[in-house]
């Protein structure tokens, strides 16, 4: 019997569409139709101005790191493997923050402010050094 992972999403009807972006290489966020402003995560109404004129959009896949961990220890499958790891939170070019991983990129190379670019793992969005 397999263990039980982690890391791997529950798509339901509302946010299959982002989680099948995301497997062809594609990175979407919720655009509001009333205020203008970008979101996420994806919800069916906009956390801003409460809108449900929402709708997908592909994102440019630029994003600044906002903060970082290195986490060390994680019991749960699969990290445990994969430690250490950076989770992290990046500023997204068209506005939100995104919770997310850095990947390719020593721990001390790591500064607030720094440009990242969107790469997949597994059809999963995480980020690395870029443009």
């Amino acid at each position: 019997m397999s263990a039980t992972r982690y890391d791997i999403p529950e798509p339901d009807a509302f946010t299959r569409p982002y989680w099948e972006a995301a497997a062809r290489g594609r990175l979407l966020v919720r655009r509001c139709g009333a205020c203008g402003r970008a979101h996420h995560y994806p919800r069916e109404f906009c956390p801003h101005c409460w809108s449900e004129d929402v709708t997908w959009e592909e994102a440019s896949g630029r994003a600044a790191l906002y903060t970082w961990s290195t986490v060390h220890r994680n019991d749960l499958p699969p990290f445990g493997e994969r430690t250490p790891y950076v989770a992290a939170v990046v500023d997204l070019a068209e506005g939100p923050r995104m919770m997310t991983e850095v990947v390719n990129c020593a721990e001390g190379a790591l500064t607030a402010g720094m440009a990242l670019r969107v790469t997949y793992r597994e059809g999963k969005p995480v980020f690395e050094p870029g443009d």
